[in-house]
């Protein structure tokens, strides 16, 4: 049986292609975890309408190899009860996931299939490097990104990014007549039939994207963070064609990579803790008002407003502009980043628990290798640097320069200077 989570293809994955080649016909399932779905707070969240879609390209896959996907809407647990009575279960084979969640699920899971005498077995895939594979020669994980970032490059080969030939194996899934995937609506969801990104990025984005990926009114970013999220797109092949094409994006893997290894080696920052814990002592502003206006794109800061605005349309928020969001939202108002993490995380397409906390934590000073506290971003500054010509704004703040836009929501400087001196007051007890 091979278990499909965040591996959504059938080619170049690891723990497909170890099932194929077990001597046994493989099941393809996939569970529709409900102690994940039951928490989203929206009926239409398009990750789910994703998801969907991504299954029925693959069932047409399958039927096409003379199988079938086998999909559950339903807790772990269950689903594999369900299934331990209706086959004759020799192995199961999945991918290694880091979030707390998944690990206690895959404990729970390891620990069933134990009593029936089932084995489970796992396997690196949504990443280069996992877990202990890039540490200090002291053998303690790093915490800082340019020499994790170097021992990373240094150790990277072909061995590493080699793709695995899923294809020449198909023959080994059970044979089985096509089995009916439920619909979005019958799990609880309703899609929205906005397109996604296109899986197949054009070359001449990567080539391009140390240029021009900073500025948002251009397309200079692949949009490849949903793909990689829910493994339609395989890290190994990225990272060869990042290889090939441009350094640049390349270290933006390595990063993914970092921040997955920081959650594994340290999972109190994936459980609403500060990497560094003197920061916990933080005395936030917390102003409601405040964070409605940030949320809606109301603050009187183009940048921030479009950026917001941007995200709550689309489920896409620009690079750069994230960091600007994030930094107003913790140093100009002083409002938990852990705020800020959740609302991300809700609406955000590529939203992956790993980067999504180490960024936010960046943002706030708090985390590993984080920006230091007392480097603020100037909304002002970052606009004129990065959207001269105000395309970006113009097209996600039409008001903008009339008189219906509003006023700041707070002045920079007098901002800066409270952040400064509320961070102070905390680090310094």
């Amino acid at each position: 049986m091979f278990w499909l989570r965040r591996d959504l293809r059938l080619h170049d994955n690891a723990g497909l292609y170890h099932a194929l080649k077990s001597n046994h016909p493989v099941l393809p399932i996939f569970i529709f975890d409900t102690n994940i779905l039951n928490q989203l707070p929206s009926k239409t969240d398009r990750r789910v309408e994703f998801i969907h879609n991504t299954l029925r390209a693959l069932q047409q896959q399958l039927a096409e190899l003379g199988t079938s996907l086998q999909v559950y809407h339903d807790t772990p647990i269950n689903a594999f009860k369900k299934l331990i009575k209706e086959y004759h279960i020799e192995k199961v084979f999945t991918n290694h996931d880091y979030e707390p969640y998944a690990r206690e699920r895959d404990d729970s899971i390891a620990a069933l299939l134990q009593q029936h005498a089932i084995a489970l077995h796992t396997y690196k895939d949504q990443v280069i490097f996992e877990k202990s594979e890039v540490i200090k020669d002291d053998g303690r994980p790093y915490t800082v990104f340019t020499p994790y970032s170097k021992k990373w490059k240094a150790k990277l080969d072909d061995f590493y990014i080699k793709s695995y030939p899923t294809e020449k194996y198909t023959g080994n899934f059970y044979q089985q007549a096509g089995k009916e995937i439920p619909s979005l609506r019958s799990i609880g969801f309703t899609g929205t039939g906005i397109p996604f990104p296109p899986v197949d990025i054009d070359d001449r984005i990567i080539e391009q994207y140390d240029k021009l990926r900073n500025f948002p009114a251009i397309e200079g970013t692949s949009h490849a963070g949903i793909h990689l999220r829910f493994g339609t797109i395989s890290v190994r092949q990225l990272a060869q064609k990042a290889q090939q094409l441009n350094e640049t994006f390349l270290t933006e893997l390595i990063w993914r990579d970092f921040f997955q290894m920081i959650l594994w080696h340290f999972p109190h920052v994936g459980q609403g803790k500060a990497f560094k814990a003197e920061y916990d002592f933080i005395k936030w502003r917390n102003n409601e008002d405040e964070f409605a206006r940030w949320c809606e794109g109301n603050t009187g800061y183009p940048i921030v407003d479009a950026g917001m605005r941007e995200l709550n349309a689309t489920g896409f928020m620009h690079n750069r502009v994230r960091m600007i969001t994030a930094s107003f939202l913790v140093k100009h108002l002083l409002i938990d980043w852990r705020w800020g993490e959740a609302y991300f995380a809700e609406k955000l397409l590529d939203y992956e628990l790993a980067s999504n906390n180490g960024n936010w934590q960046w943002a706030a000073g708090c985390g590993c290798d984080a920006a230091p506290y007392f480097r603020i971003f100037n909304p002002h500054v970052q606009a004129k640097k990065f959207d001269g010509q105000l395309q970006y704004i113009r097209k996600w703040v039409p008001e903008y320069e009339t008189l219906s836009y509003p006023q700041p929501i707070v002045d920079h400087e007098m901002a800066r200077k409270r952040c400064l001196e509320t961070y102070k007051k905390a680090l310094d007890r």
